[in-house]
C-alpha cells in the first residue's frame, strides 16, 4: 500500500510505500528533512502530525504529552494513513 505524506507549511508531498519509513521515503526522494542518526536516538527527525495515524516497530522515546500532541520519530515511523504534518512546533 502506499500513503501520502505532505509537508505543511509548503508544498511539499512525498509517497511511502508500505513498511517504509518517513524519513526513509524524503531521503530516497531527495527531500531535505533533518536527521542523523537515524535509529530513533537523537531526535533530529521529529516531526508533527497534523492528520493521519503512524506505527512503529520498535517504540520511540516520547512523553505521553509528546504523543498526544502528534510528534514522531520519522526515521521509525511507518504511515498507516495519509499523512499531513509539520516540521514547526
Amino acid at each position: 500500500m502506499i500513503h501520502t505524506v505532505q509537508i505543511v507549511p509548503g508544498d511539499v508531498q512525498f509517497e511511502v510505500t508500505s513498511g517504509q519509513t518517513i524519513l526513509s521515503a524524503v531521503m530516497s526522494q531527495n527531500i531535505a528533512w533533518p536527521n542523523r542518526c537515524r535509529v530513533g536516538a537523537c531526535g533530529a527527525c521529529l516531526g508533527k502530525i497534523l492528520q493521519g495515524d503512524v506505527s512503529y516497530d520498535l517504540e520511540p522515546v516520547l512523553s505521553e504529552r509528546e504523543r498526544l500532541e502528534g510528534w514522531v520519530f520519522a526515521c521509525l515511523a511507518t504511515p498507516q494513513s495519509d499523512i499531513v504534518l509539520t516540521l514547526e512546533g
